[in-house]
């Protein structure tokens, strides 16, 4: 069975909302767009689509706590993309929004985290999310584990099974795209291998200190993130 997977998001990570969006508007020199709240995570979002050949309705999310929201997770659960470990929160403190990870959408969930499962990787179980938006409610499925981990230095992608609209469909189009991501790990085979079992295509990755990295056509040239 070959799985359909492939880049959907990029995820920058931000102390805050407005330092997010300000981040982006002297990074990128766009605006982002209006996303929405997580009411099982407790954070909200603001998202550019940075769709190209090759990476087909692809967008980057800035993501941040939203502090009265509460999160409806069950007890016990950490939150996505680690904004329950401190040291990673300290990181954004202290540096800035970044790029922390990436999410890779694929045609079946359960599959593509059994193929994972089979080489030693628990990507956690898939669960249901939603989010309100201007044009309806957005529903997904995403991997999730109960310690909230990123993995691998957030270089192996959370995963996401979308319902019947993908977000990008109503996002305007930012004058961004994305020209590649690649990342540099220690464990480069281990990554690569769950790449291939998934069916992710597109991606760089080779051996060395841990580093997610993203490049991006924008209105003020090419940018590394």
């Amino acid at each position: 069975l070959m799985l359909n997977t492939q880049l959907d998001h990029l995820v920058v990570m931000a102390a805050d909302l407005d330092s997010g969006v300000r981040w982006c508007e002297q990074t990128l020199g766009v605006s982002p767009s209006a996303g929405g709240e997580h009411p099982l995570m407790g954070t909200h979002n603001r998202l550019v689509k940075v769709a190209s050949c090759g990476f087909e309705d692809a967008y980057l999310e800035i993501i941040a706590l939203k502090p009265d929201l509460q999160p409806t997770l069950a007890a016990g659960r950490k939150r996505w993309f680690d904004f329950d470990d401190a040291t990673v929160m300290q990181k954004i403190e202290q540096d800035g929004p970044q790029l922390m990870h990436w999410v890779a959408r694929t045609s079946d969930l359960e599959a593509a985290c059994s193929a994972w499962m089979a080489l030693g990787i628990d990507r956690g179980p898939g669960i249901a999310a939603s989010r309100k938006t201007a044009h309806g409610l957005l529903q997904w499925q995403i991997t999730v584990r109960e310690d909230g981990a990123r993995l691998f230095d957030g270089c192996l992608p959370t995963l996401i099974q979308w319902g019947d609209v993908h977000p990008a469909q109503t996002m305007d189009d930012s004058g961004v795209g994305l020209v590649g991501l690649s990342m540099v790990h220690p464990q480069a085979e281990r990554i690569r291998r769950a790449l291939d079992a998934a069916g992710i295509e597109r991606v760089q990755v080779q051996r060395g200190a841990a580093r997610l990295q993203a490049e991006l056509h924008t209105p003020k040239g090419r940018v590394l993130l």
